[in-house]
């Protein structure tokens, strides 16, 4: 398989608390030079999917890590030898935690200087660019710088409008950041979503008709053609990317109408196939696609993490991993989840010391012989689905429920449902996005963005409220970088 060079701008956090945020860079490389030519800037592109794909942010943590411990994904081994006992039952003032919540942090506004210093350079130097290349640089840098702070957001701000935001940095700059209450930064990110759309949807490769998704190897796929910049654009933050974290974004402000509109618009392109049953549930593992590739909109590509996963998922009754009985009750397993793919490929049971537990196998897989590379799923078809039953349950219930019910049918539940109400719609939703969703790390975004309960172990709930939901932002000596 092809590799991209990458170059990663390594950005260090530093100051007093006058200088919130502040940002310095230190490479191997200048910036004078790194930004003198078109291959630099690509270069600089793809540094920064390198530093989302570490294990602090998408590689592992936020991936299948502390988000998914607060929503209760998992039981907690009671000598808690992953440290994460304390997260489960949310103690926000643990040690553990801290470092992983802060880490976060850290990592997510280091990606965002590392944008907005390539949107600051990408413009004064834009005729050293082909249109396609300018347009692609640009388009992506400010996907990303978006992407991330909805992440920060989802994390550490209130679900409302008024309420506690973030900072939203657009400047790589030394000056303290301005705060912004959740409202103001939701039209900030949609402001360069929206731009990173136009200046995409005639330069990505994505859009033409002949572009078809695949696995990397001989197959119907053009993901391969072409430059290395232009391959696998479901590995970056491509149109139909941006279109969908459109969506998110929309669908959290509660504009259901644009994030029904931006849903749609990656539904309608017919461009991610539903996975082929014979791919999914292939009893030969190095033919097996157990993230159902085709079907990510985006993801990050994250060879580096695979020994960090194995441990966090797989490593017998010392990771993380769910009771036999809890996994049963979340997939349904007695009733309309017998036949789920999701429960019977993503699980499996094992045995230790008469321990009995289910295993994650999402992310297992041959260190050499795969339909496709080691992803860290970032958005999937199925979320658009949810996104746009969610969005049309109020005018069309029985439209929602059509898109609800496709994505069960196409995890193996031939059983369909079709009620009023709307309280047992989003319970639905929910619970099927959970299933879906597992070991993803976006399900406790869900619960928050709807203020439901989070259904936890042995039947329990913890009510949603902000002192669970809204995680406190790093202190004084973390946030300005003092040591």
């Amino acid at each position: 398989m092809k590799r991209y060079l990458v170059l990663i701008i390594i950005i260090t956090v530093f100051g007093s608390c006058k200088k919130w945020l502040d940002v310095q860079p230190q490479s191997q490389v200048s910036q004078d030079d790194l930004f003198s030519t078109e291959d630099g800037f690509k270069e600089a592109i793809n540094g920064l999917y390198s530093r989302c794909a570490q294990k602090d942010l998408y590689g592992k943590e936020l991936l299948g890590g502390f988000p998914d411990v607060l929503a209760q994904n998992y039981t907690i081994a009671s000598d808690d030898p992953v440290h994460y006992k304390e997260t489960a039952i949310y103690n926000y003032k643990d040690a553990d935690f801290i470092s992983r919540k802060d880490s976060a942090w850290r990592g997510l506004y280091n990606v965002i200087a590392n944008a907005n210093l390539i949107l600051e350079k990408v413009d004064k130097q834009q005729a050293i660019l082909t249109p396609v290349s300018y347009a692609l640089v640009k388009g992506e840098a400010l996907a990303m710088r978006a992407y991330c702070h909805f992440d920060v957001l989802r994390l550490f701000a209130a679900v409302d409008a008024g309420g506690k935001g973030i900072p939203y940095v657009t400047a790589f700059s030394k000056d303290v950041p301005k705060m912004y209450k959740t409202g103001e930064a939701l039209d900030l990110m949609l402001k360069d979503l929206q731009a990173a759309k136009t200046l995409l949807a005639t330069a990505d490769p994505i859009v033409s008709a002949g572009y078809k998704v695949g696995y990397p190897i001989p197959d119907s796929s053009t993901e391969q053609n072409g430059d290395l910049f232009v391959q696998e654009r479901r590995h970056r933050l491509n149109y139909y990317a941006v279109c969908g974290q459109l969506a998110r974004v929309y669908l959290y402000k509660g504009d259901k109408a644009n994030a029904l509109s931006n849903a749609l618009e990656v539904i309608n392109a017919h461009k991610f196939p539903w996975t082929r049953q014979s791919d999914f549930l292939n009893p030969d593992d190095t033919k097996k696609d157990r993230i159902l590739y085709k079907e990510l909109l985006f993801a990050f590509y994250i060879p580096n993490t695979t020994e960090e996963l194995r441990r966090l998922f797989r490593n017998s009754d010392r990771g993380l991993y769910i009771s036999i009985q809890e996994g049963r009750n979340l997939y349904e397993t007695g009733g309309v989840g017998g036949e789920d793919f999701r429960y019977k490929q993503w699980l499996s049971e094992q045995t230790v010391s008469s321990t009995n537990y289910l295993r994650l196998e999402k992310y297992a897989r041959d260190p050499d012989n795969n339909l496709h590379p080691q992803m860290a799923p970032a958005m999937r078809l199925s979320e658009m689905y949810y996104i746009a039953a969610e969005c049309t349950f109020d005018t069309d219930p029985a439209k929602a429920w059509d898109y609800f019910n496709t994505v069960r049918l196409n995890r193996g539940i031939g059983a369909t449902l079709n009620d009023p109400s709307k309280t047992m719609f989003l319970q639905e939703l929910v619970k099927e996005a959970r299933k879906e969703l597992y070991g993803e790390g976006q399900i406790f975004y869900m619960y928050k963005r709807l203020n439901m309960p989070i259904t936890g172990q042995n039947g329990s709930t913890v009510p949603a409220s902000s002192a669970i939901m809204v995680l406190p932002f790093p202190d004084d000596e973390i946030a300005y970088g003092n040591r």
